[in-house]
């Protein structure tokens, strides 16, 4: 049925034009606008179609394709962005409806044979030459999706193909939500000040915000990241370390406090077979293979090897951490077995006792304003932008800020909203994404969401260093985004860049957080304004390679787990999940895991977000980033000279050519192995062979 024009008019998300009006979006905007702009679009594509026919031509057909799918990007982004930063179940409902319109619409448009052969005209016209780099890309990018969509299917395999793609995205959003009910749902109230000994103050003020909130006396507990991380690293009681630890690892599953209240195992099972049926319609043997046919590495047996070769060097250097750590354990307080929910707490005592540090000696000199700051001006040194921020801009939280980023002949290069802090109804995690591609005209925008330590009744937001890390990490992205000069949105910024690489600016821009010169700039204690003291600072530094190695498998864990999944799938036998992670963490893990360890069940990386077969991206670009922050290590840590080149040949190219052509025109070479193996301990400064 048709809706009212004025309906329509006064609709606020069809208000793509300007800054979302995010105050006045409310849940019944939703579906009336998506359906508006799907309406548009199919018309819009018949009359592309239509004019492609004539003669192919960019101006005909890649343009304006670009331009409606970029408006319907807008529209769903202020959507999918509420439905993770604002949560309720009318906003839910109506974010559901709309998956798999959205959906079968993207199908639908990516199975388009007429759409397809005028790509493929497109590139065989004369003129095709003629674009630029940027717009070639994208001619062959789309060309390579129209065949992953399966265009080139018998009808009966398009239309199965459609079906799966549907009936994921409403899978994969149902975990993403039963995973954010489980975090709000478990809450543990306490009076007793005794029981919470060890706690920080930071960490106690946040807990009695909590309490305060819901209007109790004392403090409350629950599985907001920095309050369970708070926990597991400095409560004494070991009880209730167990408590937080079993809550958080248990969450969305059949075991725990809400032992199959949200489970997402049947979802997993669900989604593996899926995806791994959707790999095979178009020929792959797996959805790993599938997935890695848009990536820098060529092939799963690439990857493995990748992975291999880091855990050659970090397994028998994590169980040396590890025995070190339970010997610790014993000599400090007897402890006959070293459980996971005491891995945290011991290893923070034996980082004091090592390093004379802990986080919370670091804490005063990251004030949030003073960090911010800081993180300007590194980016004002290095990149030759400076950050303001615009003040009256309609956002969706009162702690919610934008920001603009200016060129040094003072044009607006792209804005960004941060929102620093954990709160309910927030998605955990921290994460950019985008509401405005850069197009002819306008600028880009991008989202910065974190979960960091918020501020309370005595004292400013203080953050822990890696939660400075963190925020340099979505920055990273953020620069990545709206820095780019790229004007073809599908492969400006981030889009069009190899998954495997996408965390190149991100990693690298943390690796900063370790640096003298930039710590000068980043950290100011918050009641003295003093900087940080050198041999706070030495011992800061000092401790970079602490406990590398068990980081390390724990992400190697993640990374093999995910690609068995994905690659060796069977359909007689099903998803496998337990028993391939049990297998992994064989392995290469460490920590020993209790048997009620859930952990698959809240990974939302691979099961809800973009990661799936794709958790290795992360040691993947690490390499990239390693070796990258190595050049300017050896020009000078803020050299601009460096730093211009990086945002010329990385962040400024976006996907408009391969990622490993950007890298090597920044370095001058292909990327190195050792440099990550280097930054993380596991071999000397300066030794190691190469390997690409």
């Amino acid at each position: 049925m048709a809706r009212p024009a004025n309906q329509l008019q006064e609709n606020p998300l069809l208000r793509t034009e300007d800054l979302p009006a995010f105050s006045r979006v409310r849940p019944e905007h939703v579906e009336p606008a998506v359906d508006a702009v799907l309406a548009e679009n199919r018309a819009r594509l018949e009359a592309i179609l239509a004019e492609a026919g004539r003669a192919p031509a960019w101006a005909r057909v890649g343009e304006p394709l670009e331009r409606m799918e970029e408006r319907l990007g807008r529209v769903w982004s202020v959507v999918r962005h509420l439905h993770a930063v604002r949560d309720s179940e009318p906003l839910r409902a109506a974010y559901n409806a709309c998956l798999p319109k959205l959906s079968d619409y993207h199908t639908e448009l990516s199975q388009n044979e007429t759409l397809y052969r005028a790509y493929e005209a497109l590139r065989a016209a004369p003129d095709f030459a003629g674009l630029d780099a940027a717009r070639r890309r994208a001619v062959e990018l789309a060309l390579r999706d129209f065949r992953l969509a399966g265009v080139a299917l018998p009808p009966a395999r398009k239309a199965r193909f459609r079906e799966i793609a549907r009936e994921l995205s409403e899978l994969q959003a149902r975990f993403e939500q039963n995973l954010l009910d489980a975090t709000q749902a478990w809450k543990r109230h306490v009076t007793d000040p005794q029981a919470l000994r060890g706690l920080p103050e930071t960490a106690l003020a946040m807990a009695r915000a909590a309490a305060a909130r819901e209007g109790l006396e004392g403090w409350l507990l629950n599985l907001e990241f920095p309050i369970y991380h708070a926990v597991v690293t400095y409560a004494e009681d070991r009880a209730l370390r167990r408590a937080v630890y079993e809550a958080y690892v248990t969450r969305a599953s059949d075991q725990g406090p809400h032992a199959g209240r949200w489970d997402n195992g049947p979802l997993m099972e669900r989604i593996l077979a899926l995806r791994h049926e959707q790999a095979r319609l178009l020929g792959f043997a797996s959805y790993a293979e599938y997935a890695l046919a848009t990536r820098m590495a060529g092939s799963v047996d690439e990857v493995r090897r990748f992975l291999d070769e880091l855990a050659a060097h970090a397994v028998p250097a994590a169980r040396r951490e590890f025995a070190e750590l339970e010997a610790f354990a014993r000599a400090l307080d007897g402890l006959e077995r070293l459980e996971a929910w005491d891995v945290a707490y011991y290893a923070e005592r034996l980082r004091r006792e090592r390093f004379r540090l802990s986080d919370e000696d670091l804490r005063p000199y990251f004030p949030a304003e003073r960090v911010l700051e800081g993180l300007f001006a590194l980016t004002e040194r290095l990149f030759g932008v400076r950050v303001r921020e615009r003040r009256g801009v309609d956002v969706w939280h009162p702690d919610v800020r934008f920001y603009e980023l200016v060129d040094e002949d003072g044009a607006v290069r792209g804005g960004f909203y941060l929102d620093l802090y954990a709160r309910p109804h927030k998605r955990g995690g921290a994460w950019m994404d985008e509401y405005r591609n850069r197009t002819p005209g306008e600028w880009p925008v991008a989202y910065l969401t974190c979960n960091l330590s918020p501020p309370t009744a005595e004292a400013p937001a203080l953050f822990t260093h890696d939660e400075v890390q963190t925020l340099l990490h979505e920055f990273g992205h953020g620069l990545h985004h709206m820095l780019t000069r790229v004007d073809c949105p599908s492969v400006a910024g981030i889009n069009g860049v190899e998954w495997d690489a996408v965390e190149l600016p991100s990693q690298f821009l943390e690796s900063f957080a370790w640096e003298r010169e930039a710590l000068d700039l980043l950290a100011r204690h918050w009641r003295t304004g003093e900087p940080l003291p050198d041999e706070l600072y030495r011992r800061l530094r000092a401790s970079r390679t602490f406990h590398a190695a068990m980081q390390t498998v724990r992400q190697l864990e993640f990374a093999l787990f995910d690609l068995r999944l994905h690659a060796e799938y069977d359909p007689a036998r099903g998803a496998r999940i337990a028993e391939t992670l049990d297998e992994v963490r064989r392995a290469v893990a460490v920590v020993p895991y209790p048997a009620w360890n859930r952990f698959a069940h809240g990974f939302s990386h691979i099961f809800a977000g973009g990661y799936a077969a794709g958790y290795y991206s992360y040691k993947w670009a690490e390499v990239l980033s390693a070796d990258a922050f190595e050049a300017f290590a050896e020009a000078g840590v803020l050299d601009r000279a460096t730093g211009l080149r990086f945002r010329r040949e990385v962040l400024e190219v976006g996907g408009a050519r391969p990622a490993m052509a950007s890298f090597v025109a920044f370095r001058g070479r292909p990327p190195a192995v050792e440099a990550l193996l280097r930054q993380a301990g596991l071999l000397p400064a300066g030794g190691g062979e190469a390997a690409d």
